[in-house]
């Protein structure tokens, strides 16, 4: 595609969340808020991925123009790459023709809760900047736990704090208070904005991070970077993890 046609279709499909760089020289939001965003939060992770993704499948929830996608398919990987943003799956879509990767790479508009009816698997799965903006995150995490059967890469808005409280298996009703320590699992919610944006319900800590991953039954988890985690989809899911979502799958069917 000429260099014209290229910043032309950059500027028609403005704004731009994602700062590509296309082979032309081109960038889709150079002047990012962030910075080079996602660019410097890919290099934090890429080292920890294979550099040959051959054969393995990808899921990337919550795709927005499609950086993520579009590096792991740079390395070999098919990828479904799933947004709810109409807008972000046009960018996406344009650019995946433009970088070579229309082949590699299937688009879909879907939440992360239609993934209950998706009977497939995967072996990476790719969930960075969407838990803080769900009503329900925990059911968001025991949903792609049913999808992910290798490893799941995740990253979140958090609140301040690395400390993780060493807690018991059980406490009865008048120990309460332990969860007042700064290192237990806590998450804040967010009754209005922040960034004024009305999407943005929670910021666990660390130590929540750590905790819901393994509730929804992930394990060996590995901080990569600042609020970035790698993990793994072991054992199974808990009982009444399968409770709830087979619930949940039956009234979705009702709807």
């Amino acid at each position: 595609m000429p260099e014209a046609a290229i910043v032309a279709q950059v500027e028609a499909l403005q704004p731009w969340f994602h700062n590509l760089h296309l082979p032309d020289g081109t960038q889709t939001a150079p002047n990012h808020f962030l910075g080079d965003f996602p660019r410097y939060k890919w290099q934090e992770i890429a080292t920890s991925l294979p550099d040959d993704l051959q054969g393995v499948s990808a899921l990337d929830i919550g795709c927005n123009a499609g950086y993520y996608s579009f590096e792991l398919a740079k390395r070999g990987a098919r990828v479904t790459a799933i947004d709810i943003d109409e807008h972000y799956l046009q960018q996406a879509s344009w650019a995946a023709d433009t970088l070579g990767y229309r082949e590699q790479i299937t688009f879909r508009q879907s939440t992360v809760y239609d993934l209950i009816h998706d009977n497939q698997q995967y072996d990476l799965v790719w969930f960075m900047g969407v838990l803080y903006h769900l009503r329900h995150p925990l059911l968001a995490l025991d949903i792609i736990r049913q999808r992910c059967k290798g490893k799941m890469v995740f990253q979140t808005m958090t609140m301040p704090g690395e400390e993780v409280f060493p807690a018991e298996q059980n406490y009865t009703l008048p120990q309460r208070e332990v969860m007042t320590h700064p290192g237990w699992p806590k998450m804040a919610f967010i009754e209005h904005r922040i960034e004024n944006d009305p999407t943005n319900w929670w910021a666990p800590n660390h130590a929540a991070i750590e905790a819901m991953l393994r509730a929804a039954g992930f394990g060996n988890i590995k901080k990569l970077g600042h609020e970035i985690y790698l993990c793994e989809a072991i054992g199974e899911p808990s009982s009444f993890a399968q409770a709830e979502l087979t619930a949940f799958t039956q009234t979705r069917r009702s709807d």
